[in-house]
């Protein structure tokens, strides 16, 4: 048996939750939203709390927990992947970090001419419109969204000297990495609301869940995107052991970037070559898909800290209960941050046109996996370039759909990418050098004092390196050879199918990926519904001017 509905939606994630909720606000529509993982049950402080971000990321229950194969370019290591599979999708596991990009990554999107719309002033009023800043509106920021993102107090003293030390070392002090200038080292925002995670499902979810337009299935795996001739009708996907199907009149996969491409090829529309090879009747031979794969690699630079005021005794089971019991009855203390209080954008040479590597600095050493490298009070910098030209794949090894694809990043593949680690790690020694961590600063803990050479360095990437879970442009947009779907985000070839998530984006953006992916996904709803887009906003915006960091120039 088989419903209709108007939509389909594959995927109730950072993108598929916004655009359930607002598709289904029309009481005409009718919509159906998939999901293959659970509820983001209210009671499992593994989701809700700031602090509790590494449970989620260790364990199955709520994440894909996806491998790489083994990266020629990185030793052979298989590098571990997280992805959400829970109502709100990788929102509900991720960093609830709030990173828009650079409008310059906009800019390099609409220089496809059928992404015109895509730039940084047809881009703006939509991440206006999908966030409430606790802080307050302004020409850049939104105040009345589904999204909730608080601004981090940055109270321990390791902010304070980390902001000092990045002045003294050229880096510039920035207001608001989400405003006029990403460019500089300021606070960051979290999507935190009354100190608990604010995820697309509580933000986008929870207010339509009660309409009787909306459907919401979880444990819901797709199998395959059922076609008349080259039109999308429906989907075939198993409920809990049973095979359903459900019919509509357009179909978007919001999967994400490993799941999308994955679904495509699955359903005949990729590489007509490698479907022909395992059985697939090929629908349309599109050779981008899965093709174009972009991530962000980091590592952590390591520092000893040499008076007890890193965040390293809350490490202890004791003031871990304390922590935990004041969150639980009050959503306050460490336990309503997610510690990722403090970062920026600095440009690693000055070749580059905008900023290329990132920082989170946190007030502790330790790994996501929640282990300290050394049973000592310390601080560290994640850095990692911004805009890599490695590219890598996914592609689905069989017809089976419950096979996990074959991911392949190609990390420091190129001699570009090679040249800004190097540059990376030296700008991190070089700013935790400064007088500002004199009173603070004990031995280096990672990467050690005796790795020091470019190929030290690079070696050491190679070992340590991990994804910062930023999967990206496998089902890219444009009007060029290799793009998936159309400046609509309608699939090349095929009626009534889209895709609408962070595998759309041609290029990477800089920073973390929820934010332009919860952007896209608004912008998709009035694309999809053929409402009138929001008007473009022309605002000034920070732009380096080569040589002269100083200059504040505008577009």
């Amino acid at each position: 048996m088989s419903t209709h509905y108007d939509y389909i939606i594959v995927g109730a994630g950072s993108a598929g939750s916004v655009l359930a909720n607002r598709l289904s606000a029309n009481p005409d529509i009718t919509v159906l939203l998939l999901e293959a993982g659970r509820p983001d049950h209210r009671w499992d402080f593994r989701l809700h709390m700031p602090a509790a971000l590494a449970f989620p990321l260790q364990g199955k229950t709520y994440n894909w927990w996806y491998e790489s194969e083994p990266e020629p370019y990185m030793n052979g290591r298989r590098i571990y992947h997280p992805r959400g599979k829970v109502l709100g999708g990788s929102s509900s596991i991720n960093g609830m970090i709030y990173i828009r990009g650079n409008p310059m990554d906009f800019e390099r999107w609409s220089e496809d001419q059928a992404l015109a719309h895509w730039d940084y002033a047809h881009c703006l009023p939509y991440f206006k419109k999908a966030e409430t800043r606790v802080k307050g509106g302004d020409a850049y920021r939104g105040d009345s969204g589904p999204l909730t993102t608080t601004t981090a107090d940055c109270d321990n003293p390791l902010f304070r000297a980390f902001f000092e030390a990045s002045q003294e070392a050229g880096h510039p002090f920035t207001d608001d990495v989400n405003g006029f200038q990403q460019e500089g080292i300021g606070h960051f925002d979290m999507t935190v609301r009354d100190g608990k995670r604010c995820n697309t499902s509580r933000g986008h979810l929870d207010p339509a869940r009660a309409r009787p337009n909306l459907t919401i299935e979880t444990h819901a795996h797709v199998a395959r995107v059922l076609f008349d001739g080259n039109r999308a009708t429906g989907v075939e996907y198993r409920r809990k052991g049973s095979a359903q199907t459900a019919l509509a009149g357009e179909v978007i996969l919001s999967g994400g970037a490993i799941n999308s491409p994955q679904l495509l090829e699955l359903s005949g529309i990729g590489q007509a070559e490698r479907l022909e090879a395992l059985g697939i009747e090929v629908r349309n031979a599109l050779p981008g898909v899965g093709e174009n794969l972009q991530d962000h690699l980091e590592v952590y630079v390591q520092q000893a800290c040499s008076q007890p005021v890193s965040l390293y005794s809350s490490l202890k089971w004791y003031n871990q209960a304390v922590i935990g019991l004041k969150w639980y009855l009050f959503k306050t203390g460490i336990g309503a941050s997610n510690q990722f209080e403090a970062g920026g954008f600095i440009r690693s040479n000055d070749d580059v046109a905008y900023p290329n590597l990132q920082y989170h600095f946190l007030p502790i050493a330790i790994k996501y996996d929640g282990t300290a490298p050394k049973d000592t009070h310390g601080y560290q910098l994640h850095v990692g370039p911004m805009n890599s030209d490695a590219r890598g794949h996914v592609h689905i090894r069989s017809a089976d759909p419950f096979e996990k694809p074959e991911i392949l990043f190609n990390y420091l593949s190129t001699d570009k990418d090679k040249r800004e680690w190097v540059e990376a790690i030296r700008k991190t020694r070089e700013i935790f050098a400064q007088p500002a961590f004199d009173a603070l600063r004990a031995e280096e803990l990672q990467p050690g004092a005796d790795v020091q050479s470019d190929e030290d360095i690079l070696e050491f990437v190679r070992n340590h390196g991990e994804s910062a879970y930023h999967p990206s442009c496998t089902c890219a947009m444009g009007s060029h050879e290799g793009a998936v779907v159309d400046g609509d985000l309608r699939v090349h070839g095929i009626d009534n199918l889209r895709v609408v998530d962070a595998s759309v984006m041609p290029t990477i953006t800089n920073g973390n990926l929820n934010a332009p992916t919860i952007m896209i996904a608004e912008k998709a709803a009035d694309l999809i519904l053929g409402n009138s887009p929001l008007e473009p906003m022309e605002v000034p915006w920070y732009r380096h001017a080569a040589g002269d960091q100083s200059t504040h120039g505008t577009t």
